[in-house]
């Protein structure tokens, strides 16, 4: 097949939807498929792709591609690429990794557009709980992880209690997170919490731990990729993520679970479709359920290990290998 890509943003640009697109292509021309790709990302590396990158495409050229390609694969739709298909008709792909929405949830006209342009696509959802958002029906494929890189190694040291993985925004729930610890505390249970990831909120979390008196409980340890991310995660036995706001997904918990953390997450939108069997959600928003749930967990060896056993065939199936795999079935089905 000849496969055009839209991502509206790509490599070097980093984060999730980025980070999908890059192993979707890989894999794509890995299985002996043609690959281009259109972005808005300026690739200002050296880095030499196995398929073509055009960044910022003229409509002319944008035309060109459509009518070159077999199928036209949206990650995550764009109505700044999606126009040739009035002209040109391919197979319409279109992988919703979030809301067709704004941030504060109200719907724009350009959001209503979305909505209706889908129904003329074949669509894909990252979770249940896009698909549930969704006005056209869809198939659930959950995100790859990158396989390659997060992986457990029973050499570390599983010896600190909780980490925390992301940016530090009022929206990830860090703040929860840390009256939740100011809960155990009192209750004799006294954790170590390590923050990775920088962003807006560090002042306010710093100062709000001060207040606490949890100084002796938390390290911030800012950005951390690459290997040196790997072995902390696989230093750590449970892995929080405590999002106020309706994750689509939540790629960072299997991140964490393939390094052997096991999870506990706010029972927000897809969280629970990426956590699966590997640990165990909490209300949204609710402190005390989530303190309940890491006192549970982390003193419970049995109970760590059962999940981490569990981990196993969730991670299977969210391999970059097998989510290509089932995206290339949806592409050769909408090209029949």
């Amino acid at each position: 097949m000849k496969i055009l890509i839209s991502s509206h943003f790509f490599h070097p640009s980093v984060g999730g939807i980025q980070q999908v697109s890059y192993t979707l292509a890989h894999s794509f021309v890995k299985a002996g498929h043609e690959v281009a790709v259109v972005t808005t990302t300026r690739d200002k590396s050296d880095v030499n792709f196995p398929f073509r990158i055009i960044s910022r495409p003229r409509p002319g050229q944008l035309l060109e591609l459509v009518e070159w390609c077999d199928v036209f694969f949206h990650n995550n739709i764009s109505l700044q690429t999606a126009w040739p298909l009035l002209a040109i008709r391919r197979p319409w792909v279109v992988a919703h990794h979030t809301w067709i929405a704004r941030m504060d949830g109200t719907v724009s006209v350009r959001d209503r557009l979305k909505q209706n342009a889908i129904s003329c696509a074949t669509n894909i959802s990252v979770s249940k709980s896009v698909a549930r958002h969704l006005s056209s029906p869809s198939i659930v494929i959950g995100n790859p992880y990158r396989d390659t890189l997060f992986k457990r190694n029973d050499a570390v040291l599983r010896n600190r209690d909780l980490v925390f993985l992301g940016r530090l925004v009022w929206d990830k729930g860090i703040d929860l997170l840390i009256y939740a610890l100011e809960l155990l505390k009192k209750k004799g249970v006294k954790l170590q919490l390590t923050i990775i990831g920088d962003g807006p909120e560090s002042r306010t979390l710093k100062q709000q731990i001060l207040r606490l008196g949890l100084r002796d409980q938390v390290e911030f340890l800012g950005t951390r990729t690459g290997e040196e991310l790997v072995a902390l995660l696989n230093a750590h036995k449970v892995m929080v993520i405590p999002s106020r706001w309706q994750e689509p997904f939540g790629l960072v918990a299997l991140e964490g679970i393939a390094c052997g953390c096991v999870a506990v997450g706010a029972e927000c939108g897809g969280l629970p479709d990426a956590i699966g069997p590997a640990g165990i959600t909490f209300a949204c928003g609710d402190v005390e359920d989530m303190a309940r749930k890491i006192e549970t967990l982390v003193g419970d060896e049995v109970a760590l290990n059962r999940f981490r056993v569990a981990a196993e065939a969730h991670l299977h199936n969210h391999t970059a290998g097998r989510v290509a795999r089932k995206y290339l079935d949806v592409l050769e089905a909408a090209m029949q």
